[in-house]
């Protein structure tokens, strides 16, 4: 790496930092007291409450016309392509660019990190984690790499025809991963990202289920179109962004027309699930768009990737030989199915509660006003 890739991404993990103190003094949905469903979060209300599982940034911005990331959630902290998780892809609507998944739904297991960018830096960042792999001790001998990489489109906000996602970035979200707190908003993937008009990002949320001692975790890169509805109430009806109050009474967009974005979404767990209950549980976190008003528009593309940290449900490379592997009956996921629709829904509503206004020669995203919406919220 040269030293003028250190300066650079130096530079971008300083504006990085910036993004994340001006988001922490935003509030969460819970500082405002919506609390969907009936599930208490975890500690951090966060993916990484499902122990093992770490989540790295790389935000991208420059000039007056990048703005853009990526982000890395890493399932576990060992050797991914030699201790694979096992997981689940469920795609709500195709109109998107999920790299990977026909490996993930064929065998039910993955194998690297998986990482969210822009639409048309897919290419690069599956080249990233290739080499990322390749590169791991024990891994010498690997001869193919099923990157699995998501991406929404955010050429609203970014150039995205300008190709600025390197390798590098991809790498750095990557060694940067961690534990703890994640940053929410416009940081990494979710940098140039507009969810329901208003400025949308990285959001996070978790469900713990006391009785059956498992977790649940979502993240959500959120880029998505529809009416946006909070805790049940219909937020669009009194309270829209400029740019649509701006369109009111215009026609509507021309068939085929695709401005309403994407949404990616990973589900994490703890729970012992094999790959036909990860893609269960991975469909109800799609579902739970639905409970923010989403309007899952033919140019939407709408997936969840799910897994398991679980070391019952985990396969190791090149093993042949006969184990025994505990599940959680198929009967027990209930449960999990509906931690799932709570932290989808919250990580949406954290993604645009942390979001900051972001400008670029494109157009502007407005965060969503806290004030108002409070006010309005409890009217």
């Amino acid at each position: 790496m040269t030293t003028h890739t250190l300066s650079v991404i130096s530079a971008l993990c300083a504006i990085s930092a910036m993004a994340i103190v001006n988001a922490q003094s935003k509030p969460r949905a819970r500082d405002l007291g919506i609390t969907p469903g009936v599930y208490p979060p975890g500690t951090l209300n966060a993916i990484t409450d499902v122990a093992g599982v770490r989540v790295g940034h790389t935000t991208i911005v420059s000039g007056d016309d990048v703005r853009t990331g990526v982000t890395a959630i890493l399932p576990h902290e060992g050797n991914l392509f030699q201790d694979k998780v096992a997981g689940a892809v469920f795609v709500g609507n195709a109109f998107g660019k999920l790299a990977g998944s026909t490996q993930v739904t064929e065998l039910g297991t993955i194998e690297t990190p998986i990482v969210l960018t822009n639409t048309l830096s897919v290419g690069t960042a599956m080249d990233a984690v290739v080499r990322y792999t390749l590169a791991q001790p024990g891994n010498e001998e690997v001869r193919s790499v099923n990157a699995l990489v998501g991406e929404t489109n955010d050429g609203g906000l970014n150039d995205i025809r300008g190709l600025h996602v390197t390798r590098d970035h991809v790498l750095d979200a990557i060694r940067t991963a961690k534990s703890g707190p994640v940053a929410e908003g416009a940081v990494g993937a979710g940098t140039g990202t507009i969810c329901y008009g208003w400025k949308g990002g990285i959001g996070t949320s978790s469900r713990h289920l006391e009785r059956l001692g498992y977790t649940v975790g979502v993240l959500a890169q959120t880029n998505f179109g529809g009416n946006l509805t909070i805790a049940g109430v219909p937020v669009f009806r009194h309270l829209q962004p400029p740019a649509r109050r701006a369109a009111r009474g215009a026609a509507p967009p021309a068939e085929g027309a695709s401005a309403d974005g994407s949404c990616m979404l990973v589900v994490a767990t703890d729970a012992p699930l094999d790959a036909r209950d990860l893609r269960r549980l991975a469909a109800r976190a799609v579902f739970g768009l639905a409970r923010t008003g989403s309007s899952f528009s033919n140019g939407s593309g709408d997936f969840a990737v799910a897994f398991s940290t679980s070391p019952e449900v985990r396969s190791r490379f090149n093993d042949t030989a006969v184990r025994p592997h505990a599940m959680l009956p198929v009967d027990a996921t209930s449960p999990l199915f509906e931690a799932a629709l709570e932290a989808t829904e919250e990580a949406v509503y954290n993604s645009l509660l942390q979001a900051t206004t972001v400008t670029s020669r494109f157009g502007t995203a407005e965060a969503i006003p806290i004030d108002t919406l409070r006010d309005l919220l409890k009217r």
